[in-house]
């Protein structure tokens, strides 16, 4: 495999190319908002691994938490910020093109 066709995997964003937190960004991404719960269940994380990677979405920015109650029960519910698509989408496209890439050489 000739060198240009490695990616260049600095490039790539560390903070979705971890598993869970793509998991979460992608289910993000199709629904309006989700409920702690929702995530727990479609991630099969535990609480505090999903309320960890939920913090660290947080804080860069891609996902907004909002605390509310449903009746006296509290509830979390989680969205999507314009910044975490933006950053979906330009993760996808590299995956995509080195995909893309790496097919291409390999068929050489």
């Amino acid at each position: 495999m000739k060198e240009e066709a490695l990616p260049n995997w600095s490039a790539v964003d560390r903070l979705l190319h971890e598993p869970a937190r793509l998991a979460i960004v992608s289910i993000l991404a199709v629904v309006e908002k989700a409920d702690f719960l929702y995530l727990q269940h479609e991630t099969s994380l535990t609480k505090g691994n999903l309320s960890a990677h939920l913090s660290k979405l947080e804080n860069a920015g891609y996902i907004q938490i909002e605390k509310t109650f449903k009746g006296k029960m509290p509830l979390t519910l989680v969205s999507l910020t314009e910044q975490g698509r933006t950053a979906l989408d330009r993760y996808l496209s590299q995956m995509k093109h080195w995909l893309n890439q790496l097919d291409q050489h390999s068929q050489e």
